[in-house]
C-alpha cells in the first residue's frame, strides 16, 4: 500500500514538474490590442502602446520572456525597446507573472518614422529564456501600416506668395519732392521789404531753384506758398494788420522776380496774424531763463491778451524774449515744392543690364521688380550686393530669390549676410527661418522665428507648421489662428475638425496638389465618396506622384477596392 502510495504521488508530481518545464504555446493574437490601430505618424515618430495578457496556467515559474515589439516594411524591419517578463520562481527585477492567475500588462514602443512604413506591419516577438535553454515562440501580429498624414505639412514654401519668404522692398519715387525754404525779417510794427532781406542767400537759393526747374525737362514747381506773420505782442487788431501786409509786399515781390525769370508760379498766400505756434518753437529751443514756466503759460492758457500778460509778468525773461524771439516771428516764410521725375521703367531697366552704376540703390532694387524672371533679379541683386555692399535688402532679396529657385542653402546663407548687417531684420529672421524649416532644423527654425515679430511674411503659418512637425498639435492650432493655408488645414484634419478643414482649404490663396489631397482626406474620414474621388483626380492632375502616395495610403483603406479609386491611382 505505502509502495503504491509513493508511485501515485511521484507520477503527479512528475507531471507537475513535466508541465512546469514545457515550452510556452503560441500565443493567440486577440491577447492583444494596439493603440492607434494603424498606427500614426506624429512629430517624426510612430508611437504604438500594446496591451497583452498572459493566460492563465500559462507561463512558467521558472521562465523570462522578453517581448520585442518589431516594425516590418519593404524588406526590413526595425525593432522597438523590449520589455521583459518573470515568473514566479525567476529571481530578478521585471514584473512577474503568476502561473495559475496569468497577467495582463501594457508596453510601449516608438520608431523614427521612414515613409516606406506607410505600407507596414507590426508584431512582437517573443524569446523564451529557462535554466535549461532559450527558444522563441511564434510571432504575434498587433496592428497593420501607418497612417501618415502629419508628414504632409510642407517644409517648403518657394511657390507659395502668401507664405514664402519676404523681400525688402525699395523705397523708389518715381516722383520726389525736393523742399526749399526762406524767410524774410521785417522789423518791429513794419511791412516794408529791405534790400538785405530780399537779396539773401536764401531767397537768391530760393529763385535759383524756380528757374532751374524752369529749365530741368523732369522738374516742375508744385507749390509755392508765401505765409506773413506778426509776433505774438501788442494789439490784435495790429499784428492782424501787419501780417496780411507783409505777405502781399512779399508776394508782390516773388511776383516780380518770376517776370525777370519769365516764368509763371502760382502763389498761395495766407497770413497769421500772432504766430504762437512759431514762438513754441522757438522758446522750446532756447535757453531763456523760466522757459519752462513760460511753456507752461503757454499749455495753460489759450487767450492771447491773458497769454501775453503772464509772460510779460516775467520781467526778466521777458527782455530776452524781446531781444531772442519775437524779431524772429515778424517775417514772411516762403515755401516752394519741386517734383522731379525720376528715370522711366525702360531707362532703369536697360541701365540695370548695361550699367547699374548710373542707378541710385532704389532705382536698382526697383529694376528687380520689372521682371519675372528669376534668373534676372537674381542677376540685379546679385549687382545690389557688389555695389552697395552694406545694404541688407540686396543680401536679403538675392535670398529670396535663391529660395524660390530650390537653392535653400545659398538662400540660407544670404539671409544669414542680411542679419550680419542688420541683426534685427524681422523679415530677415523670418526668411531665414523658412530655410531651416525647409532643412528640417525645427529648433533653429522657432527661434528664428521668435525673432521675426512683426514681420510682413506668414509667421503663423510658419510657427504653426514647426508645431505640426514637432507634434505639439494645441500650439499649432492656437498658432495658425484664422490662418488660410494648406498646413493649416492638415492641423484640422489632424484635430477632427472637418468642417472648419473644408472652409480653410476652400479659402487657401494658391489651391495645390496638396490642397486637393487633403480634401480627398477630409472626404475618407467624412465618408463623402464624391469628395475623395473629385480631389484626387485634381490631385493627380496637378502632380502625378498623388496615384502612388494615395495607392499606399490607409487614410483611402476603404477605397482600395474601388473601382473608381483603382482607376485614379493606376
Amino acid at each position: 500500500m505505502k509502495k503504491q502510495l509513493f508511485f501515485a504521488v511521484s507520477l503527479v508530481l512528475a507531471l507537475v514538474l513535466s508541465s512546469c518545464n514545457k515550452d510556452l504555446k503560441p500565443l493567440d493574437p486577440s491577447l492583444f490590442t494596439c493603440t492607434p490601430n494603424p498606427l500614426e505618424v506624429k512629430g517624426g515618430k510612430v508611437d504604438a502602446t500594446i496591451t497583452g495578457t498572459f493566460p492563465v496556467k500559462y507561463f512558467s515559474k521558472n521562465a523570462t520572456v522578453t517581448v520585442t515589439p518589431v516594425l516590418k516594411f519593404n524588406g526590413q524591419e526595425v525593432k522597438g525597446t523590449p520589455s521583459v517578463f518573470q515568473g514566479e520562481k525567476v529571481k530578478g527585477n521585471e514584473q512577474t507573472i503568476a502561473y495559475k492567475a496569468g497577467g495582463s500588462y501594457t508596453l510601449k514602443t516608438s520608431f523614427d518614422y521612414v515613409p516606406d512604413m506607410a505600407k507596414s506591419e507590426l508584431f512582437l516577438d517573443f524569446s523564451v529564456a529557462t535554466s535549461k535553454k532559450t527558444y522563441t515562440i511564434p510571432q504575434v501580429k498587433v496592428a497593420d501600416g501607418v497612417i501618415a498624414t502629419a508628414e504632409l505639412a510642407s517644409k517648403n514654401f518657394g511657390t507659395d506668395g502668401a507664405n514664402g519668404p519676404v523681400i525688402v522692398a525699395d523705397k523708389f519715387q518715381r516722383v520726389i519732392q525736393e523742399m526749399q525754404e526762406a524767410d524774410i525779417l521785417f522789423l518791429i510794427q513794419q511791412s516794408q521789404l529791405r534790400n538785405s532781406e530780399t537779396k539773401s542767400s536764401d531767397i537768391v537759393e530760393l529763385t535759383q531753384k524756380i528757374k532751374e526747374a524752369k529749365e530741368t525737362p523732369n522738374k516742375e514747381v508744385a507749390a509755392f506758398e508765401i505765409a506773413g506773420y506778426a509776433s505774438p505782442d501788442g494789439a490784435l487788431d495790429i499784428n492782424t494788420n501787419l501780417a496780411e501786409k507783409r505777405q502781399k509786399v512779399t508776394a508782390d515781390f516773388i511776383n516780380k522776380e518770376m517776370k525777370k525769370l519769365k516764368t509763371e508760379v502760382t502763389v498761395d498766400s495766407k497770413f497769421t496774424a500772432e504766430d504762437w505756434d512759431g514762438f513754441q518753437k522757438l522758446m522750446e529751443n532756447s535757453n531763456i531763463q523760466d522757459k519752462q514756466v513760460i511753456l507752461r503759460v503757454l499749455s495753460m492758457y489759450t487767450d492771447p491778451e491773458q497769454r501775453e500778460n503772464e509772460i510779460k509778468n516775467l520781467s526778466v525773461a521777458f527782455k530776452s524774449i524781446a531781444d531772442e524771439i519775437l524779431p524772429q516771428l515778424r517775417r514772411s516764410r516762403l515755401k516752394l515744392t519741386v517734383d522731379v521725375t525720376g528715370k522711366s521703367d525702360a531707362e532703369i531697366s536697360k541701365l540695370a543690364k548695361e550699367d547699374a552704376t548710373k542707378l541710385s540703390v532704389e532705382e536698382l532694387l526697383y529694376a528687380a521688380t520689372l521682371t519675372s524672371d528669376l534668373n534676372e533679379k537674381a542677376a540685379i541683386y546679385t549687382k545690389a550686393t557688389d555695389l552697395h555692399s552694406n545694404d541688407l535688402r540686396g543680401w536679403n532679396n538675392l535670398g529670396v530669390v535663391k529660395y524660390q529657385q530650390a537653392n535653400i542653402d545659398d538662400a540660407a546663407r544670404l539671409f544669414n549676410k542680411a542679419l550680419d548687417i542688420e541683426p534685427k531684420c524681422v523679415n530677415a529672421s523670418y526668411n531665414a527661418g523658412l530655410c531651416a524649416l525647409a532643412k528640417g532644423d525645427l529648433a533653429k527654425a522657432e527661434e528664428l522665428f521668435g525673432k521675426a515679430a512683426g514681420t510682413s511674411g506668414n509667421l503663423s503659418n510658419a510657427l504653426g507648421t514647426v508645431y505640426v512637425l514637432k507634434g505639439d498639435y494645441a500650439k499649432a492650432k492656437a498658432t495658425f489662428g484664422s490662418t488660410a493655408s494648406n498646413n493649416a488645414a492638415l492641423m484640422q484634419i489632424l484635430d477632427g475638425n472637418y468642417n472648419g478643414a473644408r472652409t480653410t482649404l476652400a479659402s487657401v490663396a494658391q489651391p495645390d496638389a496638396l490642397t486637393a489631397y487633403l480634401g480627398a482626406i477630409v472626404g475618407a474620414r467624412t465618408n463623402n465618396r464624391d469628395a475623395v474621388f473629385s480631389n484626387l483626380k485634381t490631385a493627380v492632375n496637378l502632380k502625378p506622384a498623388c496615384k502612388a502616395k494615395a495607392a499606399n495610403d490607409l487614410e483611402f483603406a476603404k477605397f482600395f477596392s474601388d473601382e473608381t479609386f483603382i482607376s485614379i491611382v493606376k
